[in-house]
């Protein structure tokens, strides 16, 4: 009797614990880099935002993970807005609040939609990410360890901290419960 109710306690903790760590999982996206030859440009796009076809038949090459954001808004997360200007091709990643929408129109910004969520605060497993400009236009967003000297050879500079991403997903689970 002891031990079927041994077994069946441990049964139920590690269901419970499954659905936990499913529960995360889905609460995170993995978030990458890509770049067009023909245009010279990055873009910052989510798990999702579009399907890599699309993004193939766009031209998109050098598909690059770059850290993981959560899916969801919640307590202590920022939205983060994709905008396009479609006189400079350029695609850039905005936090809420950043620059007014009034603002992004009158830089040439269109079709403002909601990427992903971000922390503002630092915290264990999180890496600071940065947007970098070349001229006034050429935006792109670099996490901390993120090649940073490539970019800067590039002609990247101006850089500005954005928020923080989730360096490793696979870990956020354990970093919760600390």
């Amino acid at each position: 009797m002891k031990k079927t109710f041994s077994l069946l306690t441990i049964a139920l903790v590690s269901l419970l614990r499954t659905t936990t760590v499913q529960a995360q999982s889905d609460e995170l996206v993995k978030v990458y880099r890509w770049y067009n030859t023909d245009d010279k440009e990055y873009v910052t796009v989510a798990e999702g935002e579009y399907q890599e076809g699309q993004m193939l038949h766009w031209k998109w090459t050098d598909k690059e993970p770059i850290f993981t954001a959560y899916r969801n808004p919640g307590e202590g997360r920022v939205a983060v807005y994709g905008w396009y200007n479609p006189h400079t091709k350029d695609h850039v990643s905005i936090i809420e609040d950043e620059f007014s929408d009034n603002a992004m129109m009158k830089m040439g910004y269109e079709g403002k939609h909601v990427q992903f969520y971000a922390s503002l605060k630092r915290g264990n497993n999180y890496i600071p990410v940065y947007r970098w400009l070349r001229g006034s236009h050429d935006w792109v967003t670099i996490p901390e360890e993120g090649k940073t000297d490539a970019y800067f050879k590039k002609g990247y500079g101006r850089k500005t901290f954005q928020f923080y991403g989730i360096q490793r997903a696979a870990d956020v689970f354990i970093y919760n419960q600390l």
